[in-house]
C-alpha cells in the first residue's frame, strides 16, 4: 500500500522559504508522477507543480512559477517542494498526491486531483508577518 507522508510546513514571513518534503513508501512500479496541490480556506484545492520520476519532466502553475522548485531524491524515495519568496496568498494546506502512469499531460488534467492514486496528508503552511 502506497503512502506518502509529508513534512516540512510552517509559519514563515512574507519573502521567506520552506521547503516541504513528501516520502514516497510501498511503492513497488518503476516510475510515477507526483503532483503537489494545495487548499487554502474556502477556496478549492489547485495543483501547484507535478514532476515525473519516468522522464522528469516538470510543470508549474503560473501562480508558483519561478518561485517554487519541485525536485526528487531516488536515493531516499522522497520528493521536495522548495517555496521561496513566499506571499501570504501562499498560505494554504500543501499535499502530495502520487499517480502511477508516471505522464505529465501539460493540460488541465495534470492539476485533476481525480488521477492521483493516494495522497498526503497535508502540511500546513502559513505565510504572514
Amino acid at each position: 500500500q502506497v503512502q506518502l507522508v509529508e513534512s516540512g510546513g510552517g509559519l514563515v514571513q512574507p519573502g521567506g522559504s520552506l521547503r516541504l518534503s513528501c516520502k514516497v513508501s510501498g511503492f513497488t512500479f518503476d516510475y510515477y508522477t507526483m503532483g503537489w496541490f494545495r487548499q487554502a480556506p474556502g477556496k478549492a484545492r489547485e495543483g501547484v507543480s507535478c514532476l515525473s520520476t519516468r522522464d522528469g519532466g516538470l510543470r508549474y502553475a503560473d501562480s508558483v512559477k519561478g518561485r517554487f522548485t519541485i525536485s526528487r531524491d531516488n536515493a531516499k524515495n522522497t520528493v521536495y517542494l522548495q517555496m521561496n519568496s513566499l506571499k501570504p496568498e501562499d498560505t494554504a494546506v500543501y499535499y502530495c498526491a502520487l499517480d502511477r502512469s508516471g505522464d505529465i499531460y501539460y493540460s488541465d488534467y495534470d492539476w485533476d486531483a481525480g488521477r492521483y492514486d493516494a495522497w498526503g496528508q497535508g502540511t500546513q503552511v502559513t505565510v504572514s508577518s
